[in-house]
């Protein structure tokens, strides 16, 4: 892991006895008002974006170019997450990425204050009670299971124990009329040599436990269908993370003359948006048998082609459904026979940024924008099928922003600009 520094405050600014670690600080993190508990802390600093319970008091705040989530913990706790979200971040894992630790604060009359972990806040994120803020449906939750059991199986594929499985400790980012998900709390998780079976199994039983309480909250509060079945929702989570950790690193054997099934498996993996960096494949003395387990695993084939091509990054199902109308592109225009990266730059050219400029500034932070093509690509859909013709890209967006878009609520605030 790097190493991680001590802040040095700006001479004669720092609050006595204040302590920050990070490593690579900002030095208006030191401006925050640390002598003040944080759940006292206002508008001046605070901004308005949806936060999920918790057990500790969090706030979104803005520092300069950054938005930022602070959390009061005890020391040794915010120490221990920082360094698990640190390793998180290296791994190239979907979590939260860690800022600083801040301790030694003291309160006006000099009684000791909470450390406090910061981490950046993910853009266009949302805790689970916001995706019901409107009514849920049956099919929502769905969606978030399979977005938490993704999330569940890649942490253990990486040996991480989360201690703490929940929808509470997470945050997800729309993908394409789907979620992703991304750990948000990791103060239960541990990085183990080799995880075993038994913890991945108090991880899934865990999980259950809570996604069955916390459906059983959202029902009370009326956030949520009431006839949603929580035993049927707790069975889907167990079955689809049984699927997905069985397709990701099961052995699979059969006879030397089936060998396509080696591509089958592949192309089930790649259906699935993972990528198979390692292939281990074993045949017996005699060669008649073969064996196949996929060595190392990655999310995100989708979005690492889509990045490459264009530079975008975005979610691995929005790259996809980008990738797709990519293709569209390249055949309207026939122009198979370029480079796809030439083809790419013009697509990004001619579609996507002008796409990005419809965007009024009143509607901004209300959708990502690789989230609001998909959804204009859905719009367009349904216009096109009224008019019995394939209705102009543009002309779906600007009717898409202006009757729908204005009006969804904001889920993402930008930083204010440099300078």
């Amino acid at each position: 892991m790097a190493h991680e520094d001590d802040a040095a405050a700006p001479a004669g600014t720092e609050p006595a006895g204040l302590r920050i670690l990070a490593h690579r600080p900002d030095p208006r993190l030191w401006g925050l008002p640390w002598h003040v508990p944080l759940e006292e802390w206002d508008e001046r600093v605070v901004v308005p974006l949806p936060r999920g319970l918790s057990r500790h008091v969090v706030r979104i705040v803005r520092v300069g170019e950054q938005v930022l989530a602070v959390k009061e913990t005890t020391e040794p706790n915010a120490l221990r997450e920082h360094r698990t979200l640190r390793d998180l971040h290296r791994l190239g894992l979907p979590a939260v990425v860690p800022q600083a630790v801040v301790t030694g604060r003291l309160d006006a009359a000099g009684a000791p204050l909470p450390a406090a972990l910061v981490t950046e806040h993910l853009r266009h994120s949302l805790p689970y009670r916001t995706v019901f803020s409107n009514g849920g449906t049956a099919e929502q939750l769905t969606l978030l299971v399979d977005a938490l059991v993704v999330l569940l199986v890649r942490l253990h594929l990486a040996d991480l124990f989360w201690g703490d499985v929940s929808l509470s400790n997470v945050l997800f980012r729309r993908d394409a009329g789907a979620f992703a998900a991304y750990l948000v709390d990791a103060e239960t998780s541990e990085l183990k040599q080799a995880l075993s079976d038994p913890l991945r199994a108090y991880d899934l039983d865990l999980g259950c436990e809570n996604v069955f309480a916390e459906l059983m909250d959202l029902q009370a509060s009326g956030a949520v269908d009431a006839d949603v079945d929580g035993a049927e929702l707790v069975e889907l989570l167990q079955r689809r993370y049984a699927e997905l950790w069985s397709e990701l690193t099961d052995v699979e054997e059969f006879s030397s003359t089936e060998m396509w099934r080696i591509e089958q498996r592949l192309e089930r993996l790649g259906d699935l948006g993972f990528d198979v960096e390692e292939l281990d494949v074993v045949t017996d003395i005699g060669g008649d048998t073969v064996r196949i387990r996929p060595r190392v695993v990655e999310l995100g084939h989708h979005a690492r082609e889509l990045q490459e091509l264009t530079g975008l990054v975005v979610e691995d199902g929005q790259a996809r459904r980008l990738l797709h109308d990519l293709a569209a592109f390249t055949a309207t225009f026939d122009l198979a026979g370029l480079d796809r990266r030439v083809v790419a730059e013009r697509w990004r050219r001619e579609v996507w940024e002008p796409f990005v400029a419809l965007v009024p500034p009143q509607a901004d932070g209300r959708r990502e924008p690789a989230e609001l093509f998909h959804e204009v690509l859905v719009h367009r859909w349904f216009l096109s099928e009224r008019a019995g013709r394939e209705v102009d890209l543009f002309e779906t967006a600007r009717d898409y922003v202006d009757r729908y878009l204005v009006q969804r609520p904001v889920e993402s605030i930008a930083a204010e600009p440099p300078g």
